[in-house]
């Protein structure tokens, strides 16, 4: 009998500590992103065809020729890539290079895009399978990286930039290129 009670005993303990495990970690606050483990490193190598006709495609050794340069990957299929459309046109104007990777898309939808949403790209790669995507730790779109001119990617920003990401975005570029 007195084996019985220190057994229902522990199994209480056990039972309780998890339920305050559980607890402890309902309570904290959820992390809705996936941060790159890239960030750090340099970009893979990559060679990507042009997403559309008339604009050159992206390869790694692109991001490597000395110039910081934002990354951005986008799909015409992608809502917030839209919403994101009039910031990516203000980083551009206010110098950053934009290039683009087009994810799982088809030319003529990719230009579609284009020609409503405008184009910030200097060049624009076609992933057709998500492969360079995945290479950099994206997790969706659009997404937009800081790469610095020896290829390194130095900063990730995750979902679509808005207007109050603006100068942060500008000033990790500026960091970049010192």
């Amino acid at each position: 009998m007195r084996r019985l009670r220190i057994f229902l005993w522990v199994l209480v303990g056990v039972t309780a500590l998890a339920f305050g495990l559980f607890a402890y970690q309902l309570r904290q606050p959820k992390d809705e992103f996936v941060a790159s483990a890239m960030v750090g490193k340099p970009i893979p190598p990559f060679d990507l065809r042009p997403a559309v006709e008339g604009q050159p495609g992206l390869s790694s050794a692109d991001l490597a020729d000395g110039k910081p340069r934002l990354v951005n990957i986008f799909a015409s299929w992608c809502l917030p890539c839209r919403a994101e459309a009039p910031q990516l046109e203000a980083l551009r104007e206010q110098g950053a290079e934009i290039v683009g990777i087009a994810i799982r898309d088809r030319p003529e939808d990719v230009a579609a895009f284009l020609a409503v949403y405008g184009n910030p790209f200097t060049r624009i790669g076609a992933d057709d399978i998500s492969e360079v995507q995945l290479s950099l730790g994206s997790s969706g779109v659009p997404e937009t990286f800081v790469v610095d001119g020896k290829g390194v990617i130095v900063y990730q920003h995750i979902g679509d930039i808005r207007a109050e990401h603006v100068p942060n975005i500008l000033a990790k570029l500026r960091e970049a290129g010192a």
